[in-house]
């Protein structure tokens, strides 16, 4: 029993180690083959000039952007080393914050790179505010929130196959908010039954965390449900984040037009007024159209204290007190006839 289990233990051992040396063989070919076809493919690619082709994102464009959503284009720039086209098969694309998915996508059957050429692939994507701030309740308008873009590129290469090219870009996108308006008051520089000429001073308050360029100003307003006239203002002024600005708006109107208003004005009761309309500023992240309105205010006219004079302001009321009263007693005498 002892020889015979001391002779199954060689034989076993003598197995073993062929089986070993048969596997190692075994390895060793199938190594020398793998490195007998990548070198065979590089000497092919050598040969016929086929290679990986590259891209960058070069730039990042906002062409639109408002209250509801943000037009985003970027560029990306691939080049094809070879001497044939590649199609780009399919971009998919996602646009995140600190980490949460803003939107995402995907764009089949992008275009073809010609060969041994380089193009400029531009990506549109779109960010709807809405969307954004009813998923992610911390952000809030007239911020400014961080943003990374991630693009892969699936392109088909002869040799090679198809290849993924990730790439990545970071930066910053605002959640605009609409300016506040306020009609500070009103100062009166010419009067007549037909037309006044009047300005207003008004008072914008910029909610956002970044600067605003005013450049242009149109509005219409109402005193008492009655409209007085708009203003097309083209005026350069900065309102700075978080900051308030006044400006000075000339305008004309026909006082017979809204009577009691006024004279409820002079009386010091005051008048409500509504404005609507839209301002066109500059912004660190493009030009923007922003609208302002204001309903339910109220203003009054007063004196002038502040510039020290009172006299003329004395004659400016008694002035407009009578141009009302022969206004109300026309409108009256109109309405007996």
């Amino acid at each position: 029993m002892a020889s015979s289990d001391k002779l199954e233990v060689v034989e076993r051992d003598v197995n073993e180690k062929e089986k070993k040396e048969e596997g190692e063989d075994k390895g060793g070919f199938i190594d020398k083959v793998k490195d007998f076809i990548h070198n065979i493919g590089e000497k092919i690619e050598e040969a016929v000039g086929f290679g990986k082709p590259t891209a960058d994102v070069t730039g990042i464009h906002i062409p639109s952007i408002n209250l509801h959503k943000a037009d985003i284009v970027v560029d990306v720039l691939v080049s094809n080393p070879n001497p044939v086209p590649i199609p780009l098969i399919d971009i998919n694309y996602l646009v995140e914050s600190d980490g949460r998915k803003l939107v995402s996508g995907l764009i089949p059957d992008a275009g073809t790179i010609h060969a041994h050429g380089s193009e400029t692939v531009k990506l549109p994507v779109t960010l709807i505010y809405d969307d954004i701030k009813s998923t992610y309740n911390d952000i809030k308008p007239g911020s400014i929130i961080p943003y990374r873009i991630k693009v892969d590129l699936i392109v088909d290469v002869p040799i090679f196959g198809r290849l993924t090219l990730p790439l990545e870009k970071t930066g910053e996108i605002p959640i605009p908010y609409k300016p506040d308006v306020d009609l500070e008051k009103i100062h009166f520089e010419r009067f007549s039954f037909e037309e006044t000429l009047a300005i207003l001073h008004l008072k914008l308050e910029n909610k956002n965390d970044f600067d605003l360029g005013l450049n242009d100003l149109d509005f219409e307003i109402w005193l008492s449900d009655v409209s007085i006239g708009g203003a097309d203002l083209n005026q350069s002024t900065k309102i700075a984040k978080n900051g308030i600005s006044y400006i000075d708006v000339p305008i004309t109107f026909r006082p017979k037009e809204f009577g009691s208003a006024l004279w409820d004005m002079i009386r010091g009761k005051g008048t409500g007024y509504s404005i609507k309309g839209n301002v066109n500023v500059d912004t660190p992240f493009g030009a923007m159209k922003l609208p302002i309105t204001k309903e339910g205010g109220t203003t009054q006219l007063k004196k002038n204290k502040e510039d020290g004079n009172d006299d003329e302001d004395d004659e400016v009321i008694v002035l407009l007190s009578l141009l009302t009263l022969f206004i109300i007693y026309v409108s009256m005498f109109s309405f007996t006839l």
